[in-house]
């Protein structure tokens, strides 16, 4: 889960903060210091991180690309200059452009914005921003939410005696509640201090960047691993009242399957599975002394050369084509499965399914799965010709019905073809034609996608001006009366737009009865 951090780099950041026993600090430098803190911390615990840094006042720039060198990063930050005021509008809309740039609308990012809760003055400060929210058009919609999921941690350098002077708390919580409610906001306690600022980004640290470990169990062989990024929570939406649901630190293994049994199943998130060390001390938040990480490469070193379950795992199922079926809490598993990044390097991952005994319907309930051993024969075969999978229903569907599916452009695009081709060969295609034009029609009604009836309708008024004088006079008939009634559909009137209603051919003193044959 990429990190973007949004460092305010307004001239309200260089306002002084007394220290007692010391040379003033700027609030800037107070920033600084604990994104420093964070930054080590990441090297140290987090580095498989992509992070990336930008800085804004009235306009923003991005300072570090997303990188996992976060000496970079801290360098970046000590070579930051001072602009002018605060306009956080325009930075929240980099970011979503850095984004999607960069990853996409899918891939789900953390957000960390640090700034000292002055939020700017008249045209462009969040004030303005959110006074004006229903009074935009399209063109000029405020960037949050994000069209990718999005955590917002809101770093202030200031306190709460502070932010209580001004409206911005109340303007930063609704910043929050616009970006989707997931995240949070942190103030310093007690004085602006070093020890505060480390206190408040110690805590931001522990709630989102704290490495899960967890321990991988095979019967009797163990192994301590690191699984990144860490899951999230899971809610159950059909539960009364929902409860999150954890990932247990105690990964047991259940049993073992082909690859081609599981197939390409659904799943709520995908991880790196990595074999740790067992060492105590690198938990702890903060970067080390240089004696300390040399300790750790030595410690490293050594650790490759033992033999490890987790290294044994990911050979084996590489080498056999199975993955590993893997219980992640009570009735909620996941599956360990070998994948290449390329034609040398492959990364042992951890898919994890939707909660449930039967998260997908073709295996049944993972607790009834059991051994080849205990079946009376080979559920394969001899020689592996067949598989037990899929398991049969109980119940016996009807799939006589063709259900239409638009999951890509390509397959709208060909369905509307169809129809086309088939009105160019009127009228001894006309069956076929009505044939097509009601299976689009009753797909586009399910789906609420009246524009594209609307669209087919257009298109068949074009053909019909586009007919050659040597066209049957059937065909102009039938392309106007199709048209028409396409039209009529996709006003939403109960009597043309009704699921069950069919568009049949017109009857005229060219067709007998829409079959396409000239009446004598």
């Amino acid at each position: 889960m990429p990190t973007v951090v949004l460092m305010d780099a307004s001239l309200s950041m260089t306002r002084p903060v007394s220290l007692e026993g010391s040379e003033e600090f700027q609030r800037k430098n107070l920033a600084v210091h604990g994104l420093t803190m964070l930054f080590e911390h990441m090297a140290m615990n987090y580095r498989l991180e992509f992070t990336a840094l930008v800085a804004f006042s009235s306009l923003w720039e991005l300072m570090v690309p997303f990188t996992r060198d976060y000496n970079a990063l801290q360098e970046a930050l000590s070579n930051l200059e001072d602009f002018d005021k605060t306009c956080l509008e325009l930075a929240l809309q980099g970011v979503s452009t850095i984004m999607q740039q960069e990853w996409g609308s899918a891939c789900p990012c953390q957000l960390v914005l640090v700034t000292d809760g002055a939020l700017g003055i008249g045209r462009g400060s969040l004030r303005h921003s959110l006074a004006t929210l229903k009074q935009r058009g399209e063109d000029k919609k405020f960037p949050l939410p994000f069209p990718f999921p999005c955590k917002l941690y809101i770093m202030c350098i200031s306190n709460a005696e502070e932010l209580q002077t001004t409206d911005a708390m109340d303007n930063l919580e609704q910043l929050l509640i616009l970006s989707g409610g997931e995240g949070q906001i942190f103030i310093m306690e007690g004085p602006l201090c070093l020890k505060s600022v480390q206190a408040m980004f110690g805590k931001l640290i522990e709630q989102a960047y704290m490495p899960f470990h967890a321990v991988l169990r095979c019967g009797h062989l163990t192994s301590d691993v690191q699984v990144f990024p860490r899951p999230e929570p899971v809610m159950i939406d059909e539960e009364v009242d929902p409860v999150p649901k954890h990932v247990l630190t105690e990964l047991e293994i259940v049993g073992f399957i082909e690859i081609a049994d599981i197939a390409s199943p659904p799943v709520l998130s995908r991880h790196l599975v990595l074999p740790i060390a067992v060492n105590k001390e690198a938990d702890e938040v903060g970067a080390g002394t240089t004696d300390e990480m040399e300790e750790d490469t030595s410690t490293n070193q050594m650790a490759g050369k033992s033999p490890n379950f987790c290294v044994l795992l990911h050979g084996s199922l590489k080498v056999e084509g199975m993955v590993a079926l893997v219980q992640l809490g009570p009735d909620w598993y996941g599956m360990l499965y070998s994948q290449a990044d390329s034609k040398k390097k492959s990364n042992l991952m951890m898919s994890l399914f939707e909660p449930g005994p039967e998260p997908l319907p073709w295996l049944g309930k993972v607790s009834q799965l059991g051994p080849i051993s205990d079946a009376p024969e080979n559920p394969y075969g001899e020689d592996d010709s067949k598989s037990p999978f899929p398991v049969q229903p109980k119940s016996k569907r009807s799939y006589a019905q063709n259900v239409t599916v638009w999951i890509k452009a390509s397959g709208l695009q060909t369905d509307v073809q169809k129809i086309l081709r088939n009105a160019r060969k009127l009228p001894e295609k006309t069956q076929t034609f009505y044939k097509e034009l009601n299976r689009l029609r009753k797909a586009a009604l399910a789906f609420g996608f009246w524009e594209l009836l609307k669209g087919v309708a257009e298109l068949l008024e074009r053909e019909c001006t586009l007919l050659p004088d040597s066209a049957h006079p059937d065909a102009a008939f039938q392309l106007s009366h199709a048209a028409q009634q396409l039209k009529l559909a996709s006003t939403g009137d109960s009597q043309y737009a009704a699921f069950e209603h069919n568009i049949t051919p017109m009857l005229t003193d060219f067709s007998g009865g829409g079959g396409g044959s000239d009446r004598l």
